[in-house]
């Protein structure tokens, strides 16, 4: 799913500001030497590149969980804006706090590190899912590059019992590290073709890859969801459902699925380094891995969304913006954001 980008609402009276870094643009603006759009060009952008465990969803009937693909945006940990969730306060928000900025959400329901060549199953179709390789088209596309790219994706690549033979289930250390392996070519592969365009960028970029959530503090939360639930059936109607799209959240893979995810992101870690190194003599590029998301604290059953004990809630939310924002110090230092 495409999403228009959202420009901080009271950015012309900041940038009116004398004391505004953007003051100089602004008096172009006002002496027509510049149109708008070009203003909000001059303004930093920055893009959130993800799966669902960056959106503000959550899973329930199939009629309702296509609606909310197609019509929610914002109310998430990156990007609050028109939450119905007043006490999230998202990274956009705190970044708000610094400066007028641009936002832009390519995150989408089911997302996966792709092959370009590979086609979107039918669910993922219907729910009109860009996977790792078409989100980074989109950006690639885009006519105004951001200047902050934050990426946290892989979620759904960990479901390694998916589609998985009777004898994998019971020796599953090959699929693990063909999984693994696969998951860090095609990832390395797309960032290359992002750090490729901002290769030839005047202005400075930042990008942040972020680890894949705690699964192992998560599942501590959903366990204690499902203790609920079973006092008490009313809680959580779509706990169950669960399974039908990710079989590993089940309660026997659940112990690989956290294997494979901390392996994701030592090759994550490594992929970074790596490129870092084909990176030195580039200038304008910082690139960093970040384990922030990989250490939050998602242990409890209420920060999971009281629908589906899967996605997270608004105290969820909550936890994963204060980690990311957290981490964005040395990005912010880089743009010159102050």
């Amino acid at each position: 799913m495409k999403s228009a980008p959202m420009i901080s609402s009271n950015f012309l009276e900041r940038v009116a500001d004398p004391a505004s870094q953007f003051h100089p643009d602004y008096l172009s603006y006002r002496s027509g030497e510049i149109t708008q759009d070009e203003l909000v060009a001059r303004l930093p952008h920055v893009a959130m590149l993800g799966d669902s465990a960056c959106m503000g969803t959550y899973i329930s009937s199939p009629w309702s969980t296509f609606w909310r693909a197609h019509t929610y945006r914002g109310r998430n940990w990156f990007l609050g804006s028109g939450s119905p969730h007043p006490g999230i306060r998202s990274v956009s928000k705190r970044l708000e706090e610094i400066t007028p900025f641009v936002a832009v959400e390519c995150a989408g329901i089911g997302a996966l590190v792709d092959h370009d060549s590979e086609r979107p199953n039918f669910f993922r179709r219907i729910l009109g899912t860009r996977n790792f390789s078409g989100q980074i088209t989109q950006l690639l596309r885009a006519p105004r590059f951001p200047d902050l790219i934050l990426i946290s994706i892989g979620h759904n690549n960990v479901d390694w019992a998916w589609r998985c033979s009777p004898d994998e289930l019971k020796e599953p250390e090959a699929r693990l590290n063909d999984q693994c392996h696969q998951f860090r070519q095609n990832y390395a592969r797309e960032l290359r073709r992002l750090l490729g365009r901002a290769r030839t960028e005047r202005h400075r970029l930042a990008v942040v890859v972020f680890g894949l959530i705690n699964f192992e503090s998560y599942f501590k939360g959903r366990e204690a969801a499902e203790r609920r639930r079973q006092s008490d059936r009313r809680l959580y109607p779509h706990l169950e459902t669960t399974y039908k799209y990710l079989i590993s959240f089940h309660p026997d893979y659940r112990r690989n699925l956290i294997r494979l995810a901390s392996m994701v992101n030592e090759e994550l870690r490594r992929m970074v380094a790596d490129l870092n190194r084909e990176l030195e003599e580039t200038e304008n590029i910082q690139l960093r891995y970040s384990h922030a998301l990989a250490t939050a604290d998602l242990s409890r059953a209420e920060l999971l969304h009281p629908i589906d004990g899967w996605h997270a809630s608004a105290a969820g939310h909550n936890v994963l913006a204060e980690a990311a924002f957290n981490e964005l110090g040395p990005s912010l230092k880089f743009l010159g954001i102050k």
